[in-house]
């Protein structure tokens, strides 16, 4: 089944070119079936490139998932049209009266940035919330796991002297749960990021599930047990280039940043990364889509009921 997005939209375009069933407004209007509802809230500078990842992901299901991207403020964006955000993306004003199935919260580059010092913390909070009344399930994106952590069961991170960086090996911790049904024992996932989790502190103040964790970079999925909200402290979302855009960047701006581990072939920055993510990652989102939105969530979203979804998950 399609991944419904407006016709202009950039991703159309590529992702047509993947040969990835995109369908377009005017069709999707004919459709007889209720398409899931899914927030997209883009946190990422660059947002076309994000919308891009973000949409091939949702795309790999037999699910018709229609799409509204959101916009955390109207600051202007240094990497990304106005035009773009006028044209596609809606305000927090405009959706905050509706309910969706599903919603993702990408990462931000903000490791370093203490939260009350976020421009945008405040809002970043009330749409948190607003969240746990709104949508049957979220998931939560590297920076936004961290927050969305802090804010619901505060749980702080720690921030690291070193970046994490490369694409690390993670074990499964609860093989018969739904979420991680045809992973393998060990997968793997790109990183990029200064904060951890504590996973001591995770199970001694919460009853959520540490899924899956790295002896190098610790913990990776974290779930409610009702299912209505998803950690993940990575990015299974990656291109296979976009680590090496972010370390030409660093390297650029006089940084000295690390060479990101198991990442390039034979470790030489002048190979071609070595893909080994892609596969789990459309699984984690299929998964994601299947058993903790599509699922659980109402046929009349006017019905969403938090209650009622905790005790159908249960």
């Amino acid at each position: 089944m399609p991944i419904n997005i407006p016709d202009r939209l950039p991703a159309t375009q590529v992702l047509t070119g993947e040969n990835i069933f995109v369908m377009g407004e005017e069709r999707a209007m004919a459709q007889n079936i209720r398409p899931l509802k899914v927030l997209l809230l883009n946190l990422m500078p660059k947002k076309i490139e994000t919308e891009i990842q973000i949409l091939r992901m949702l795309s790999n299901t037999p699910l018709q998932v229609d799409v509204d991207l959101l916009r955390i403020d109207n600051r202007p964006s240094k990497n990304t049209p106005e035009a773009h955000l006028n044209a596609f993306y809606r305000t927090f004003e405009e959706v905050e009266q509706q309910n969706y199935d599903g919603m993702i919260i990408t990462g931000a580059p903000l490791g370093l940035v203490e939260w009350n010092d976020v421009v945008f913390w405040d809002r970043m909070k009330t749409i948190i919330d607003w969240a746990n009344q709104h949508v049957t399930s979220t998931m939560y994106l590297c920076w936004a796991a961290h927050a969305a952590l802090y804010t619901l069961y505060g749980i702080d991170r720690k921030i690291r002297k070193e970046k994490y960086s490369g694409v690390f090996a993670h074990q499964v911790l609860f093989q018969n749960h739904p979420l991680m049904r045809g992973f393998d024992d060990v997968f793997w996932v790109p990183h990029s990021r200064y904060a951890e989790i504590n996973a001591e502190e995770v199970e001694a103040k919460t009853s959520l599930q540490i899924l899956a964790a790295s002896p190098e970079t610790g913990v990776h999925l974290v779930a409610s047990n009702d299912g209505r909200q998803l950690f993940v402290t990575g990015h299974p979302e990656y291109d296979p280039d976009t680590l090496h855009n972010e370390y030409i960047r660093d390297c650029d701006a006089g940084l000295a940043p690390v060479l990101p581990e198991n990442y390039y072939r034979d470790d030489n920055p002048n190979n071609e990364p070595l893909v080994r993510w892609r596969s789990h990652g459309n699984l984690l989102f299929a998964n994601w889509l299947n058993y903790f939105v599509y699922q659980t969530t109402p046929y009349d979203l006017s019905q969403l009921n938090p209650v009622a979804l905790a005790s159908k998950l249960s």
